[in-house]
Order: structure tokens, then sequence, then C-alpha cells
């Protein structure tokens, strides 16, 4: 099979475009010629990758299952591409950090700046995904470093503690009150909750939480960021769940409340793997070295 990075990324691009013209546009390709790519790639695979739909395409089930495949070339492709700039450029290494969104909000981001000022021959990169995501990346080795949280842990590496944090309720003044008091996962069954998405943290604490009590999380309003949770709760769509440091982040108006949960089901446990393999050896050790001994600073 001949399978070069253009077509990789067109059929990428055209996945998240959910337009063959788009991406072309984006990837700077004639339309015609980039029609022809994914014609001759679904020749080669013997199977159809995009149906025709009123505004565009929509990828196929077939082309959902060979997705996956297709991320992976592109994200090793990357890694060889910037790889071999840092080797280039003379630094140290060049090591791939992957983490959630409230980990590098609350606590990567502040980690990394000193791990720059100390190692400023070592080339950082962050790669922002859910804990599921983070493990998957890990697996496959695109990531030298993973944050992910313990309970949804599955792989079968190493993990050291790296952070805790835990969820308070958010909501709008304007349409809903509660209590100074704690908020129990009982009142929150039967109330409109806006999570993440699959593969969140966030997401499985709920699932847990409600099965704890007998019931199913009706996932009504998934999204995929803080950004687009708060402007649902800002409407009264729903209340939502988020770190506070998340929270604090967003400089969030007054009409927008937070108040804290009973128990200990949204309390999240962040833990470090690392895998060797592409990182140069002392620069991952400087890392992971440095990540951890963050945790005692705090």
């Amino acid at each position: 099979m001949r399978l070069d990075t253009t077509t990789v990324r067109l059929i990428l691009a055209i996945v998240e475009d959910g337009s063959i013209s788009r991406a072309a546009d984006r990837l700077d390709l004639a339309v015609a010629a980039a029609s022809r790519r994914v014609s001759d790639l679904e020749d080669q695979l013997g199977a159809k990758l995009f149906r025709r739909v009123p505004h565009g395409v929509e990828i196929t089930e077939s082309g959902n299952k060979l997705l996956q495949y297709l991320r992976q070339i592109d994200n090793l492709v990357d890694r060889l591409e910037g790889d071999a700039k840092a080797l280039h450029d003379g630094l140290d290494g060049r090591i791939i950090i992957g983490a959630p969104k409230a980990v590098v909000i609350a606590f990567l981001a502040p980690d990394i700046a000193n791990i720059q000022r100390k190692y400023p021959g070592i080339s950082l990169k962050i790669v922002e995904e859910n804990s599921k995501t983070v493990q998957q990346l890990l697996r496959d080795k695109v990531i030298d470093v993973g944050i992910y949280e313990s309970k949804s842990g599955y792989l079968d590496l190493a993990k050291t503690p790296y952070r805790d944090d835990r969820l308070v309720l958010v909501h709008s003044r304007a349409h809903y009150q509660f209590p100074d008091a704690p908020v129990s996962i009982e009142a929150l069954l039967d109330l409109p909750v806006v999570s993440l998405g699959k593969g969140s943290a966030i997401l499985s604490a709920l699932q847990r939480a409600y099965h704890s009590r007998g019931r199913q999380f009706t996932n009504n309003f998934s999204v995929a960021g803080f950004d687009t949770m708060l402007a649902l709760v800002r409407h009264g769509l729903g209340v939502g769940l988020m770190p506070p440091d998340v929270l604090r982040s967003f400089h969030p108006e007054r009409g927008l409340c937070s108040v804290e949960l009973q128990g200990d089901w949204h309390h999240r446990s962040y833990v470090l793997s690392c895998v060797e393999g592409h990182a140069q050896p002392q620069a991952l050790h400087n890392v992971v070295t440095e990540l951890l001994a963050g945790q005692t600073q705090r």
C-alpha cells in the first residue's frame, strides 16, 4: 500500500471539516486532486471512507474503524518531524507530555514554566487530551509522559501520584438556587448536568456516582470543553462540574456561582506514567523528576 503523509492529513481534515473542498483548501490542494487522493486510498483499502450528505461528506462505519490508524500515523510523523528539528537545532532533547485540560490549567502550566527555566535546552510540547486518549497516546508511544485520572487508568505501566483536585458545581444564579451547604449527589440526580464527553474523567465520575444510587446518568448536554460548558450553564440549560482552578481561569461574571459537593465521589487523583524509547533518556529523567518535585513544593 502506498500512503503518503499528505493523504493522511487530508483524510483527517475531511473528517474534521465534513467537506472535501474545505479540507483541500486548508491543505492548499486542488479539490480534484484531493478527491482523487480519497478515491485512490479507498481503492487500495477496498472500503469507502466517506458518504455524501447534503452539505458535504461524513465518515462511514468502515472509515471510522480505520481512522484510529490514520491518527496514529499522523501523530508518529509529527513526532518524527519534531524530534528531527530538535536534533538539528542542537537541543538536549524533546519531551511530549499529554494531559487533560484541567491538569494543564491548574498544575502543568506552572510546572512546565519551571522546567523551561531550569532546562532551556529541552524542547517541551503539551498535548491536551482527556484521560482515556492520553493513555492511548502513551500506549502508542506518541507521547513520552502522560498524566491522567487514576480511576480511569487501564494501562499496565508504572503510575506515580501527580496531583489531586476536586469538582465543584457551577450554576447560573438567575436559573438555579442552592444552599450554602455542600450539595449531595441526590440533589443532582434529577437536574440537567452539562458534562464533558466520552473519555473524560468528569463523565466517568458522574456515571459512577449515579450508578451508586441505582441511576443511569443521561448525558443530554455533552461538550468538548469547559468554555462550552460555561456557555450552556450561563443560559440555564443545566449545571456544570469543573475544578475551581479551571472556573477561576475563565474569570466568571457574578451571575455564575459555584458550590461545594458532598462526599468524595468528585475528588480526583491524577497519576503520571512515562514510556521510554523515543525521548533522550536524560532529558526524560530530568522532566519527570521536576514534574514530581513540583508536587511537594505546593
